[in-house]
């Protein structure tokens, strides 16, 4: 016998094929019964004793009727000679008679006794579904994190806490009532400490729904349409979009595609073309989960599908609606985590069980932890230790002296440690076993990771530990850290702290902008405690030993040598030397309240002692305006709709994989789906019949078609196969093998498989993806029946680098001039793309570019402020004009990245950054849309 506490364990075939696999993994069904077998007990002894008296009484008599039927065929097997001689046999017959009567009748007995006692258990019945209901739900949290491990064990402790704990009721309806309530809240408390910020509104919603679907108060297609939208739509047979200035393309598709799969929103799309002012009223309103919809919908729509209507009309406020739809069916408290507390998690600790801290970026528990002991007056017995290569022996030798003497023992970092970690296993299960001192506690801390012993996990108490969210917070902790003489110890006081104070906005500044996701970094980084203290060190060293301030070599430290050396994009180094500019000049010293950003609350104190400094600091706000980094009031909408994809993600990795409802099984929607596809995708084109036809002019750009042409037929015929293939494996036909199994996942949550993106990165939905792939074939097969495009969309190349160095290379051999010489103008042109008919005398023209973070003003050609709820827009056409004399960037012009797509990144195969191009800043400097973030995109996500 072979066990695996692996949840769906990977066998070879040949292994499987030798050995019989058995999932002994608990069902629905049988935590149930577990579960009620669990309350009844507590709730009614007498009947769960009654009910075990009775399955042994039963059994005792099933086995008397089989030991008299072995009897009397040993009996007649061995008689010789006529049967109504044998007076044993005779008698024996006569004895089994009667004690058979005896038992079937007592067996009666029983069975009517037994239907009275499971009638009164099944009474119970509801609170054994919620339970099991709710254990599932913490059990596919796994599939989020893989340190979401909780045990049964575990639970069922949890749960008889909850039974006793619960208030208590004669009314049998009441009693079952408050014990759901109060397990339900148990739960979502006990499990909220081991979730990060990120999953805890997730958890609740899956709670939630779970609840409504198990009680049929939700609809599951309505649900999964929420989760997945339309899928691919058929956009001939659409009504018409009766306004793009505001409703987006792929809003639409789905829009219109509810009238066929959702009965309940038929008419929508009418509704939107007969009241288009009403619903882009309710679309500009600051919450539309609050707002009533227009005409009859306000009392048609319910809940989830008025959540549907946000989804893809207003993605941003997607969590807040899903916040307000749990706690309308659940209870405000469920969008309300507890906070964080120590010691309610020591009060529930024991020697035996490990209690782990599951770090997140820029946390350090270590410090919390020794503050506690010492508050506990067991300072001098608290030891830590940062586990890597060659500390296994020293953590053996501090925990055999803390569970012997009663020590704290926390071992840091285990993600780094993991050869210790199967021989920490060992220890950790061996611990029930031996005789520890109970002031014994051993603490661990890791960074998620896969290899963290299960086990560890399921034994463990988890908490999850993040850093303080927001500018007040952060300056507060800042600031916490010194005394009055720290505060006090430079020789020019007045500057000292104006830039020490400068120093911690900037330090919160650069943690907070995390929070814009593309907008606020290219890369998120880990700032610590570590880079502030020798900044801080910095400052009062060059302070002290210069009369006038050396500002160059300050910045230089701070930007490039301390926080700068954990910037390791170019882009990002640019903000954080433009943050430092700004901030580190004669002007934020000399100036009275100098402002550190537009808003008129955040600017550096007056001089004064360190409680003035805190005092200030205590009277900010608690919810920080973008413009408080520099940035504009949308970046907080494109951060929303970032948070809604990944709690969208999150959710849909949570789902059973089975079709919902009534309607067509999983398969079938896979199917029809292909086949869609199919008929969608073009076919490879004739690349050899193309580079025959253009044999006359073999020009730079030629070769880049021919080169593009060669990727997209790999990609288009690596597609169109495995659709085939997997219509054929639904229908049976062929093998599903590991790969078509991952393309029929992908497909089924609407999401592109990993195959279909070698060409080219995306971060589309299934059916934007599968349109744009059409419209960029379009352009090759165009360019390859006719000639050369007058306006080529660069975000159509797989490799739009390439495109440009042809682009380079023609204008050289043209001019007779090196390619080495040769730099880019750009001339953004003021007509419609589709009044421009004829080629540039220089270069080319590329549209299909969007800019985001900032606006564009038409008529004087610069960026501009945007609009509310503009995230980004269609660029007019600019002109790529290769030059030999290039001018230096001066003043009046912003340096503007050029990215593939959203993430800005790429990878190490394929970096997204494809070419700077300037444009006009406008009105602000160019330092303004820095700290904006500005870029213009090849690809959106939609």
């Amino acid at each position: 016998y072979i066990t695996t506490k692996l949840s769906n364990p990977h066998y070879t075939p040949e292994v499987s094929t030798k050995t019989t696999v058995i999932n002994f993994a608990v069902k629905e069904d049988g935590m149930e019964d577990q579960v009620l077998g669990l309350v009844v007990k507590k709730e009614r002894p007498d009947l769960e004793e009654k009910s075990q008296e009775l399955i042994v009484k039963v059994a005792h008599g099933k086995k008397t009727l089989v030991d008299l039927e072995n009897e009397i065929l040993r009996l007649l097997s061995s008689a010789k000679g006529s049967l109504l001689d044998d007076a044993s046999l005779v008698d024996t017959l006569q004895t089994s008679k009667v004690t058979a009567e005896e038992v079937g009748e007592q067996l009666k007995v029983s069975e009517t006794t037994k239907e009275q006692i499971d009638k009164a258990r099944e009474s119970y019945r509801p609170c054994a579904v919620r339970a099991s209901l709710l254990y599932f739900v913490i059990s596919d949290l796994t599939l989020i994190d893989p340190m979401y491990q909780f045990s049964l064990d575990f639970y069922f402790d949890l749960y008889n806490q909850s039974i006793d704990k619960s208030p208590k009721a004669d009314d049998l309806e009441e009693r079952m009532k408050n014990l759901n309530n109060y397990h339900t809240s148990s739960v979502y408390r006990n499990i909220c400490r081991s979730l990060f910020e990120k999953h805890k509104l997730l958890f609740s919603l899956q709670m939630c729904v779970k609840i409504l679907q198990r009680s049929g108060k939700i609809n599951n297609d309505e649900y999964q349409y929420f989760l997945r939208g339309g899928g691919l739509v058929d956009k001939a047979s659409q009504p018409p979009n009766p306004d793009s200035t505001w409703i987006q393309p792929i809003a639409w598709d789905n829009i219109a595609e509810m009238e066929n799969k959702l009965p309940n929103m038929r008419n929508i799309s009418s509704s939107f073309e007969q009241n288009t002012g009403d619903w882009k009223k309710w679309y500009q309103s600051p919450e539309p989960e609050s707002a009533p919809l227009p005409g009859e919908w306000e009392n048609k729509c319910n809940e989830l599908q008025r959540l549907v209507l946000i989804r893809f009309l207003r993605p941003d406020r997607v969590v807040f609606g899903v916040s307000a739809f749990v706690a309308n069916n659940l209870g405000p408290k469920f969008v309300e985590p507890p906070p964080f507390d120590l010691d309610s998690v020591y009060t529930d600790s024991t020697p035996t069980a490990p209690l782990i801290f599951v770090l997140s970026p820029g946390v350090d528990p270590v410090v919390m932890l020794k503050t506690k002991a010492e508050m506990r007056g067991i300072g001098e017995k608290f030891f830590s230790l940062s586990l890597g290569q060659g500390q296994g022996p020293i953590a053996n030798r501090m925990l055999d002296d803390g569970m012997k003497d009663g020590h704290w023992v926390f071992l840091a970092n285990c993600h780094l440690c993991i050869s210790y970690m199967a021989e920490l296993e060992k220890r950790v299960a061996e611990l029930p076993t031996k005789k520890l001192n109970p002031d014994f506690r051993m603490w661990l801390s890791s960074a998620p990771t896969p290899q963290f012993p299960m086990s560890i996990l399921q034994s463990g108490l988890k908490m999850t530990t993040e850093p303080p969210r927001g500018l007040k917070p952060n300056l507060t902790r800042l600031f916490n850290k010194f005394t009055e003489s720290q505060f006090e110890r430079c020789s020019k006081p007045s500057k000292y702290k104006k830039m020490v104070f400068e120093l911690c906005y900037f330090h919160s500044t650069l943690l907070e902008r995390r929070k814009f996701k593309n907008l606020g970094w290219n890369i998120p980084y880990d700032f610590n405690d570590s880079d502030f203290d020798i900044c801080e060190d910095v400052l009062v060293l060059y302070i002290d030993n210069y009369e006038v301030t050396p500002w160059e070599a300050i910045r230089y430290l701070i930007g490039e040598a301390n926080y700068g050396g954990r910037v390791t994009d170019a882009w990002d180094r640019r903000l954080v030397n433009t943050y430092l500019d700004t901030w580190y000049c004669d002007e934020a010293i000399n100036t009275e309240n100098f402002k550190l950003s537009s808003l008129a609350t955040y600017y550096i104190p007056d001089d004064g002692p360190l409680q003035s400094y805190k005092d200030y600091i205590a009277q900010l706000p608690n919810f920080d305006a973008p413009e408080a980094f520099g940035q504009h009031g949308n970046a907080d909408i494109a951060s929303q709709i970032e948070d809604t994809v990944e709690l969208l993600e999150s959710i849909l990795m949570m789902q059973p994989r089975v079709a919902g409802g009534g309607g067509a099984t999983r398969e079938e929607l896979v199917d029809d789906m292909a086949k869609g596809l199919l008929e969608q995708v073009p076919a490879p084109l004739d690349l050899d019949a193309i580079i025959k036809a253009k044999m006359d002019d073999q020009s730079a750009l030629h070769v880049v078609l021919f080169q593009e042409i060669e990727r997209y037929n790999i990609m288009l015929g690596g597609v169109r196969r495995q659709l085939a293939d997997l219509r054929k494996a639904v229908k049976g036909t062929v093998v599903m093998t590991a790969e078509l199994e991952d393309v029929f996942i992908c497909m089924f949550d609407g999401r592109i498989p990993a195959s279909w993106l070698k060409g080219y990165p995306s971060l589309k939905p299934l059916a934007a993806w599968a349109a744009d792939l059409v419209e960029r074939v379009r352009q090759c097969s165009e360019w390859a029946e006719g000639t050369y495009p007058v306006i080529y969309n660069m975000g159509y190349f797989t490799f739009p680098t390439g495109f440009l160095t042809a682009v380079l290379q023609t204008s050289a051999r043209k001019n007779s001039v090196s390619i080495d010489v040769l730099s880019w103008e750009f001339v953004v042109n003021t007509q419609d793309p589709k009044e421009i008919t004829q080629y540039p005398k220089e270069g080319v023209y590329v549209g299909g570019m969007f800019l985001e973070g900032a606006g564009w003003d038409p008529e004087l050609c610069c960026l501009q402020e945007p609009n509310p709820m503009e995230l980004t827009l269609l660029m007019p056409v600019i002109q790529f004009k290769p030059t030999e004399n290039k001018k230096k960037t001066g003043k009046g012009i912003y340096p503007c990245p050029v990215y593939y797509y959203p993430v800005r990144t790429g990878s190490r195969e394929r970096p997204s950054y494809m070419i700077t191009v300037d444009l006009k800043s406008g009105k602000a400097e160019a330092d303004h849309w820095i700290k904006r973030g500005t870029a213009l995109q090849l690809s959106l996500m939609t």
